[in-house]
Formats: C-alpha cells, sequence, structure tokens
C-alpha cells in the first residue's frame, strides 16, 4: 500500500471522490490549524515522580481582585520629588479542594494571552469554576504563587490545581505592571514584587477569618504558608524570607527612585525584625538578581526559613554559579535544598507548557513560545518534578508530615544513584535510588542539602 500524506491511495475509487476527500483532508487541517486545541496544564505522564500524581480531592477554582490602598506609586514618583500613592489592585486566581455538587463534573478552561499579548490562549484543567470548598480535610494550609517579569497568574497553573488536589489552598497573582498585557517600567517590580506577596497573605487571612464573608471563611489556615517564586516572584520570596537587599541594590540602575528598596534592605532594622511567622517554607525557582549584586552575605544570613531553590544548571536569566547556587550556599542560617535541572534554562519546572496558539509563531511573535519551552529538557516531566517535590516539600513543612522529608534524604546526583529492585518490587541492600522515582528518571537531577549554620553567640 503507498500512502502520500497519511492517506491510502486505495481508499479512491474515482477521481471525483479522490478530489472530494483531498479537499475534505485540507479543510480538517487547516481547522486544527486555525482552532488550536486547548494546551492541558494537568498531565501526569508515567515517567513522572510518585507525588506528581494528583490527590484525592477535586479542585475548585475562583477569581478575586484584592487591593491595596495607599501603596507608593513608583511609576509616579521622581527622583528627589515626593511620594506617590495609588489603590494597587490584584487579580488572583485561587485554587482549592472542592466539594462538587451533582451534575458536576471535573475539568474546565482558563481562557488567557500568551508571552505576546496579541495570541489568545485556551488551557485546559481540572478545576471547577466555582465549586463550593471541601468541608472535610480542613482548614487548609496556602500557598501563594508569583510569577515572573512578565507573566501572569496562569504561569504556573499546573502547580496551582496539583497542590489544591492534595489540601493546599493556592493563590496565585496577576502582578499589577508586570503582566504580559501590562508590563510596566522594571523599578514597580523590583518595589512591589515582596510587599505584594505578603499583602496577599494578610488579605486572604483576613478573607478565612470566621466574620471574612467570603467563600475562605473557616478554610483557610494562613498562620501555615509556603510561597512559591518564579523569576521574579523568586526575588520577591528571597525578600520576605530574610534576605534583605545590599546597599548598592538601593541606588543600581533602574532601581526604584529616592532609595526606596532602602525600606526592605539589610540594613534597616525594621526590616529584620518584621519576618512574617506565618510562611513556614519557600520554593523559589530561577530567583533572579544575585547576579547583579542584589544580595551580599549580611543580606543572605537573615534568611532562617526552610528553602527549597529550583535551577536550570544553564540559566541566562538569572544565572547559575553566580546566581541560584550562591543564593543557596550564601543563606547560610536556613536550612535549604538545591535541586538542579542539568542544562536546563531559565525555563525550568515553573511555566507550563507552551501553549498550542503558539507552535505556528514566527518572527518576534516566536518569542510566545521561547518564553515556556525549555531547549533541552521536556516542559511535562520538568512540571511533574516540581509537583513532586512541591508536595513534599509542603507536606512536611506546612503539614507536618515527616515522612515526606524522605523524599529529600538522595544521593546528591541521580545519575550515581544505584537502582537495584527485585521482581517483585522488593529494594535490595544496593538500592539508593530518588524515592519515588522509577529507573533511569533520576538522571539528569541534582538535589543538595545543607543544614542551617550553627548560631553564633
Amino acid at each position: 500500500m503507498v500512502y502520500r500524506g497519511g492517506l491510502s491511495t486505495r481508499s479512491f475509487s474515482s477521481p471525483t471522490r479522490r478530489r472530494a476527500c483531498l479537499a475534505a483532508f485540507t479543510l480538517a487541517v487547516l481547522a486544527s490549524v486555525g482552532h488550536a486545541q486547548p494546551t492541558r496544564i494537568d498531565v501526569v505522564t508515567p515517567s513522572a515522580p510518585a507525588l506528581a500524581a494528583f490527590g484525592p480531592d477535586a479542585v475548585g477554582v475562583r477569581t478575586l481582585t484584592l487591593t491595596d490602598r495607599g501603596r507608593v506609586d513608583v511609576l509616579r514618583t521622581s527622583e528627589g520629588g515626593p511620594t506617590a500613592r495609588y489603590d494597587r489592585s490584584l487579580v488572583i486566581e485561587v485554587w482549592y479542594p472542592a466539594a462538587l455538587a451533582p451534575g458536576q463534573t471535573p475539568g474546565g478552561t482558563y481562557q488567557t494571552i500568551a508571552r505576546d499579548p496579541s495570541i489568545a490562549v485556551t488551557l485546559s484543567g481540572r478545576a471547577v469554576r466555582d465549586a463550593a470548598v471541601a468541608g472535610a480535610g480542613g482548614p487548609f494550609p496556602l500557598v501563594i504563587l508569583s510569577h515572573g517579569y512578565p507573566g501572569n497568574r496562569f504561569l504556573m497553573s499546573h502547580l496551582g490545581e496539583n497542590l489544591a488536589s492534595k489540601g493546599f489552598i493556592v493563590a496565585s497573582v496577576d502582578h499589577a505592571e508586570s503582566t504580559y498585557d501590562d508590563q510596566q517600567a522594571f523599578a514597580s517590580t523590583l518595589y512591589h514584587r515582596p510587599l505584594d506577596q505578603l499583602f496577599v497573605l494578610d488579605a486572604l487571612a483576613g478573607l478565612a477569618a470566621p466574620d471574612g464573608g467570603s467563600f475562605l471563611s473557616g478554610h483557610l489556615d494562613a498562620t501555615r504558608t509556603g510561597l512559591v517564586g518564579y523569576s521574579m516572584g523568586g526575588y520577591g520570596v528571597i525578600n520576605v524570607v530574610g534576605g534583605g537587599f545590599s546597599e548598592a541594590a538601593l541606588s543600581m540602575r533602574g532601581a526604584p527612585p529616592n532609595r526606596l528598596l532602602a525600606e526592605r534592605a539589610a540594613s534597616n532594622i525594621a526590616y529584620r525584625t518584621a519576618r512574617d511567622p506565618r510562611i513556614k517554607a519557600v520554593v523559589a525557582i530561577g530567583p533572579w538578581g544575585m547576579q547583579v549584586g542584589l544580595w551580599d552575605a549580611e543580606g543572605l544570613a537573615g534568611i532562617r526559613t526552610p528553602v527549597l531553590f529550583v535551577a536550570g544548571s544553564a540559566d541566562e536569566i538569572s544565572g547559575y554559579q553566580q546566581g541560584v547556587r550562591a543564593l543557596f550556599e550564601g543563606a547560610v542560617h536556613s536550612d535549604r535544598h538545591l535541586l538542579t535541572f542539568v542544562n536546563a534554562n531559565h525555563n525550568a519546572a515553573a511555566p507550563y507548557p507552551a501553549p498550542t496558539e503558539t507552535l505556528q509563531a514566527t518572527g518576534r511573535a516566536a518569542a510566545a513560545y521561547t518564553h515556556y519551552a525549555d531547549p533541552v529538557w521536556d516542559t511535562v516531566r520538568m512540571n511533574n518534578i516540581l509537583q513532586h517535590f512541591a508536595s513534599a516539600y509542603f507536606d512536611w513543612h506546612l503539614k507536618g508530615d515527616t515522612a515526606k522529608q524522605a523524599y529529600f534524604d538522595v544521593v546528591p546526583s541521580g545519575a550515581d544513584a544505584v537502582y537495584a529492585v527485585d521482581r517483585e518490587g522488593r529494594e535490595q541492600p544496593s538500592h539508593t535510588y530518588w524515592k519515588g522515582f522509577t529507573r533511569g528518571t533520576a538522571v539528569g537531577l541534582r538535589l543538595e542539602h545543607a543544614a542551617p549554620a550553627a548560631p553564633r553567640h
């Protein structure tokens, strides 16, 4: 049988029928290009580590707008001039364990945009819009997701849905003046990012109070909060947990006017004594800033919160040796881990897969694809690995499940781990493979740990 373009020549009994079938095939191809299928954010492959799988809870999702009144308006404040203020509104997406009503079935879509705002994007996941919050198992710990510059609240939606299915309430922020369709001067992001993260925590804690008048009332325990920040979100996370800015950062090129970053500098005693005890652990993915001197040894010594750093060893944006690894090594008073995707670039683990609508992009619009994809690693695989480790980390630190610590007690290089399991699935004495990983799937990963240094007297 001869095939041309995927069609068998034996399937046509006449030239007329052949032309009709070819026309139908052409229309189908054009329709598939013109109407891209939604990008799925809930894919868990057979090679994914154990804790990447979705949990037992159904997932609900709602959208909220939170407004911080009287915040400094960086964009309208001039060097040497008075400090302008404005009401800063943030749109957030909230995923949560849900109790589905009769007739409700898991699944739904999100309408958003790509890195190129002219490209409309449809995402498909498991969450049900406006479902009721699950009554059993709560109140639930809080995890806040913070995107890069630029980004939006859907960039880590794969992680949001996944964690919500495991008993977490997850809030992902659209950081104003830092989104795809609202990107403003970098100074705004430098100033606002840590403040946004803390404001969202405070606002959601208020809504969770018994008299909060919100669907979160009585369901959220903000005293057990985790943060996940990617790139500039990671920059904010480091500062929120005690990484005070260096003196050089206050007047660096592009810094906010009037030394506004001094509010959160290591030299500011008010900042150093204001660490939020509700934040129990954080995940910093490719955090930006160390490579340009935003922190020094004094600033990093202020971090006491457990941190899981995540990075690609070929990160060209935040840097690896002088960037993320230097942060990991400098946070000497924190119990911390560093998960490295060998040869991955800045997009390691955080963004969802490149939207199908970007696959045909050319020219300048091609950046809408490379904003999500990595040249070496498969994105879904990286997402699954992040879901696995974030689930273990927050179960351990936010829920007190100390058994999950075992997922971090591994041979540092996955390539050096030994897989020794018999036919019945029993681990042999020589087995040192990463817990939850199947044969060969830890290759290309490194996971290192550093204990906090003893305090000086």
